[in-house]
């Protein structure tokens, strides 16, 4: 984001904040309890926003080096992410050519071959065939058509793409917006370290975990212990980028910030960041750990999903000491104190407050729930959902 825009997101949260006012969307809307818990509407979404559409999968620090890679395990395409020798990004099908198994069960590490546990069938980052055993029994083959199935995959500032269809599209700047393309390259994300990671079985929709980073509202109430005495709710700035948008909550370091002259006045001091990137990612970056966090789809049953948290370190921050084994140290229990507290907040306090709505949506005891006119991310998501799939919007009602 750049300086001025930043200058005047921070008046702007001031002057709501001295006012008692909040972003408005103008009205309320209904949305049906049904988009929880409908299993045909949960296989329409999994084969349109999952199977067919480009993924966020992480960022450049997942894979920080040659012989780098990652496997992501939560579509139905295995997938396998590599930094090859000359430093591209890669993705392959995670399956070997031989017999359909499974290569690489490892989540992340650094290797420069990848070894069926089958027969052994080797692949080297590049997806190249590179061994295979016995191969005078077995049978002459043309090795160069039997490397790993190649995916479309894209770096750009920062963030990595896999389309999970081979020959899909992916087209960043589209997909985010020259705006918005624009503010998230001002966060360099090219250069944050991957620290740590963690994941959460929930048993709701994976729309009611992407709800519950949609408003400050419920601050007061469900962090009235943890997250109410760091933020101020229900006064927030919000604007959108087609699909996308971009939430900035209201620090109460703002109350500090306001004494200091605007050149003075720094974002992530006075406001946490929260962008949401189509259809299922929420990227948080705070002074010294980024978060983000990816909601998938069970398949088989709507009220369950799995959230796959990731931090990464901004550039700024060190954790060198005397030693590599001491840093190794320090950084594995930095991590565990950063997952233990994102955890407590949103996997304790947020999620089960979604499990519980995903009982009543399951129920169909109510027919619809209400969202506000102070939760215009609300009405953004759904009805960018719906949009996408064709459905009819849901309509605004007005109130005073």
């Amino acid at each position: 984001m750049k300086r001025a825009e930043q200058i005047d997101q921070i008046k702007t949260l001031l002057a709501r904040l001295d006012s008692g006012t909040n972003v408005d969307a103008g009205g309320v809307r209904y949305n049906p309890t049904s988009a929880y818990a409908d299993p045909e509407l949960a296989a329409l979404e999994q084969r349109e926003f999952f199977d067919r559409y480009p993924q966020i999968v992480g960022l450049s620090g997942d894979l920080p080096g040659p012989g780098s890679f990652m496997t992501f395990d939560e579509l139905s395409t295995p997938v396998l992410l590599t930094r090859s020798a000359s430093g591209d990004f890669k993705a392959f099908v995670n399956v070997c050519r031989h017999r359909g198994v499974v290569v690489e069960t490892a989540e992340r590490g650094t290797k420069r071959r990848f070894a069926c546990p089958f027969h052994n069938w080797t692949y080297d980052g590049d997806g190249t065939l590179v061994g295979l055993p016995k191969s005078d029994q077995f049978g002459e083959l043309d090795r160069s058509e039997l490397g790993l199935v190649p995916l479309p995959a894209v770096e750009k500032h920062g963030l990595l793409w896999v389309h999970p269809v081979p020959g899909g599209v992916i087209d960043p700047d589209e997909l985010l917006g020259a705006e918005l393309a624009a503010d998230l390259a001002d966060w360099e994300l090219g250069e944050l370290r991957w620290l740590g990671g963690d994941r959460y079985d929930v048993a709701c929709n994976w729309k009611l975990a992407m709800d519950t980073f949609g408003e400050t509202y419920h601050f007061p109430v469900l962090h009235a212990d943890t997250l109410y005495g760091a933020f101020y709710g229900n006064v927030q700035c919000y604007d959108t980028f087609g699909r996308n948008h971009r939430m900035l909550l209201c620090r109460r370091e703002i109350d500090d910030v306001r004494k200091l002259s605007p050149d003075d006045w720094d974002l992530c001091t006075a406001t946490l960041p929260v962008y949401w990137l189509f259809p299922n990612v929420q990227f948080i970056p705070s002074g010294s750990v980024v978060y983000v966090v990816r909601a998938y789809p069970d398949a088989r049953y709507p009220g369950r999903h799995i959230s796959r948290i990731s931090f990464y370190l901004r550039p700024h921050v060190s954790l060198d000491t005397a030693s590599d084994a001491a840093s190794d140290a320090d950084a594995a229990h930095f991590a565990e104190e950063v997952a233990r507290g994102f955890g407590n907040i949103i996997r304790d306090e947020d999620y089960a407050m979604s499990a519980s709505q995903q009982r009543s949506a399951s129920s169909g005891a109510l027919e619809h729930v209400v969202f506000g006119r102070n939760e215009p991310a609300l009405h953004h998501f759904h009805n960018t959902y719906r949009a996408a799939l064709g459905k009819e919007l849901l309509p605004l009602h007005p109130t005073p």
